[in-house]
């Protein structure tokens, strides 16, 4: 069926591979991202502290960071639909048997080993790995709009899940979520492939000839983009090493609030619905954000709109510690606004970034391993600004924690410089 349907639709193909994708992450990525609602259903019926809980979400992370060189070789073995189909699974039998959790470890093993690996697998750090192969001219666009899906799905599952929450416990939204992501995306995901040659495709639809020419006006370190990169060739760059730290600030920022907005905005004595509300319309504000800023660092560059999702990060903890003295709507629209726009817009230029630099036959490995850095990060945030919470009272040091990761970042990404590897942009 696949390729019968690639031989119809041989421009459009490589939307379609987009358009799964958008599913996927509005399913699986949500499915983690709901660990902020149940959090304080969780925390109420078990009285445990909040490091404890929050860490059960932490420890997705880590499991995910030592999955990653082995997802990224399974992506350069046998492709998307193998990597997705896995993923899919975790994250369906995670949400069930988290059902029937009654102790921490439970809630480590359900919500963090399996949610957390297969929401991994099948979001932004599992796509990246085959997603960017499908465009050139358009990558960071098409990439921007496949995980705006992240967005659409938290505007329609989380206030979903917080009414099953209210209505019939935090139990019961697990189920729903794990029949969900079983029914809809096991069967969506055998679409996918992991690049168009397989379908004997090129990438944006352009002839083979069209596509070397246009790859080529953006090299500008010849040698380095002549590399045939292995992992060990690549371990030994420093630019990957400043890249592993790029991410892992970012994704240290980005976590660290997502998990502990809800619970600190009911601490200030927001609404629980709001609260929720607010979570899923950071996602949404996203959707343009991740849209409008892979598009523009198509044109202008990818470290300027990294650095733009940074300082997002930079603002909207900002705008959280201003919260605490005056919980005023205005500030709350104005940090939703801050994280979703401008925050979320910096997954748009994660694969990217990767793929200039490291892009050859066994870049999925290369990235997997990267992964590591990041996803430590993303396990780092919740549990660090949790314990912090825990020994202080407050959230006010985790906050200013992440200002100094997200600045950390933009640092970062600079010293790698991408941009001295591919040139992003029109010739010029």
């Amino acid at each position: 069926m696949v390729p019968s349907l690639a031989r119809r639709l041989p421009f459009f193909y490589g939307w379609v591979i987009v358009a799964v994708a958008f599913v996927t992450m509005a399913i699986g990525v949500n499915a983690r991202t709901s660990f902020s609602l149940l959090f304080p259903a969780i925390l109420d019926e078990f009285g445990w502290d909040r490091a404890t809980t929050a860490g059960a979400f932490s420890f997705g992370f880590f499991v995910a960071a030592l999955l990653g060189p082995v997802t990224g070789r399974l992506m350069d073995r046998r492709g998307p639909v193998w990597v997705m189909e896995l993923g899919t699974l975790a994250i369906a039998a995670g949400l069930a048997l988290a059902s029937l959790a009654t102790q921490p470890w439970q809630l480590y093993l359900t919500q963090g080993v399996l949610v957390g690996g297969g929401s991994t697998a099948v979001g932004y750090s599992g796509q990246a790995l085959y997603l960017p192969n499908w465009f050139l001219r358009r990558r960071a666009l098409a990439i921007s709009i496949a995980y705006a899906g992240a967005g659409i799905g938290s505007i329609v599952l989380l206030p979903l899940v917080q009414s099953i929450i209210l209505a019939a416990g935090w139990r019961t939204a697990c189920l729903t979520l794990a029949a969900l992501a079983l029914v809809i995306l096991a069967p969506l995901n055998l679409l996918l492939r992991r690049r168009p040659q397989d379908l004997g495709l090129t990438p944006d639809g352009d002839s083979a000839s069209q596509a070397i020419a246009r790859r080529s006006v953006h090299i500008v370190d010849t040698t380095w983009a002549a590399t045939s990169w292995t992992l060990a060739a690549a371990l030994r760059t420093p630019r990957f090493w400043w890249l592993v730290l790029a991410n892992a600030m970012a994704m240290y920022a980005w976590y660290a609030v997502q998990v502990h907005q809800t619970k600190y905005l009911l601490s200030i004595g927001i609404a629980p619905t709001l609260a929720a509300w607010a979570l899923g319309f950071v996602s949404l504000a996203g959707i343009p954000g991740q849209i409008g800023l892979g598009a523009l660092s198509d044109r202008i560059g990818r470290e300027p709109v990294w650095t733009i999702g940074c300082l997002g990060f930079v603002i909207t903890y900002t705008l959280l510690i201003a919260l605490s003295a005056t919980p005023h709507p205005a500030l709350l629209v104005a940090m939703i606004l801050a994280q979703g726009v401008l925050g979320y817009g910096i997954t748009s230029v994660f694969g990217p970034v990767a793929a200039e630099v490291f892009d050859g036959p066994h870049f999925g490995t290369i990235f997997g391993t990267m992964m590591i850095g990041a996803m430590s990060g993303a396990a780092a945030g919740p549990f660090i600004h949790g314990l912090l919470h825990d020994i202080t009272g407050s959230d006010i040091p985790g906050f200013l924690l992440g200002i100094l990761a997200s600045l950390a970042s933009i640092a970062a990404i600079w010293i790698a410089a991408p941009r001295h590897v591919r040139r992003v942009g029109p010739p010029g």
